[in-house]
């Protein structure tokens, strides 16, 4: 390692984001006290187009600004809210390090000072905030009197949108691993778990992306790894990968590793209605990443052959004809907003 050289570790200018860099920053500094670190916040596409991810390139909206930085030389590692980044990353460029996992779940918030702490508990036609294609299609198959509606913006305004006094919302769905990042575990209501909600694939998780020749940032990324955590998402972002095809899709996953290395991973398509739902398991015992990624490769193709494709192509082509029906760029935006996979 360079006693000279500092190393900037870059995210997004949210206050989640930035949290999440400390916390790699403080473990590579716990790791090696002798070596510098510094930090680096900036505005992406992503946080000032935050209702066209899909119409302005999906999840690389939240990283390409940040990585023609790294490429460049002005950054020397970028950690990522690891379900934010794509399946397939630009030339040069690799994620490295893992963080152990956060709990992956999505989480019920109900409006302060109302009395209900389950889905089930809820009113009939209770409306419940979510910006995610992937919960609502899993979510009406099994609550089909409640009433989901799009909800914007970072935690902070989405809670605050919550508990206004003139909200339309009832409760929201979060992903937990920012509430308890942020502090705001205290306002889980229950959280929401399989064979209730698969969650998104990643979710949970810190991925460290450098450039791939920088062998002194490598180093520092792989000392913090936490390898169940590495293996077990990239076998759900390989099933993830496969399943794409190009285009961004609302994909739910499980995932377990036991001690011998055993892993478990299971994973649905749900369609827009929520009238069907592809759902299969696969295992294998696994040692590396490779071996992982063949493992969610595999789950992938079981679940195409299972209808899962069929159910995906209809979502993108009820997509691509919302768009063409629109008539404004907002309600172009908003249409693409609502097929992310969800904060």
């Amino acid at each position: 390692m360079s006693d000279e050289r500092t190393f900037t570790l870059a995210s997004r200018a949210s206050q989640l984001a930035q949290v999440q860099t400390n916390l790699v920053r403080d473990a590579m500094a716990a790791k090696f006290p002798s070596a510098t670190f510094a930090t680096s916040f900036m505005s992406t596409s992503g946080d000032q187009n935050q209702s066209a991810l899909y119409l302005l390139g999906g999840k690389a909206l939240w990283t390409k600004e940040l990585e023609v930085a790294l490429k460049e030389g002005v950054v020397d590692m970028l950690v990522h809210s690891y379900k934010d980044v794509p399946t397939v990353l630009p030339e040069g460029c690799e994620i490295v390090g893992v963080m152990e996992r956060e709990d992956p779940v999505d989480s019920l918030v109900v409006k302060e000072g109302l009395p209900w702490t389950t889905l089930g508990e809820l009113p009939d036609g209770s409306v419940v905030g979510t910006s995610s294609v992937r919960r609502v299609a899993q979510l009406r198959r099994q609550f089909p009197k409640l009433v989901f509606l799009d909800v914007r913006g970072n935690l902070n305004t989405r809670l605050s949108k919550l508990d206004a006094s003139d909200s339309p919302y009832v409760a929201l769905i979060l992903a937990k691993a920012g509430l308890v990042r942020l502090g705001w575990g205290s306002r889980v209501s229950s959280d929401l778990t399989p064979p209730i909600l698969f969650h998104a694939v990643s979710q949970g998780a810190l991925a460290i992306e450098i450039r791939t020749d920088d062998d002194a940032a490598r180093a520092f990324c792989e000392a913090i790894t936490h390898q169940p955590t590495f293996l077990r998402c990239a076998a759900e972002r390989a099933c993830l990968r496969v399943l794409e095809g190009g285009c961004s899709v609302p994909v739910g996953i499980h995932s377990d590793l036991q001690e011998g290395g055993l892993l478990t991973v299971t994973g649905c398509v749900t369609s827009l209605t929520g009238d069907r739902h592809v759902q299969h398991t696969q295992e294998a015992e696994v040692k590396t990443v490779a071996d992982a990624e063949r493992l969610g490769e595999k789950l992938a193709n079981v679940l195409k052959a299972s209808g899962a494709k069929e159910i995906l192509d209809e979502i993108n082509v009820d997509r691509e004809k919302r768009i063409g029906e629109a008539k404004t760029q907002e309600e172009v935006q908003k249409i693409e907003h609502t097929m992310e996979g969800g904060n």
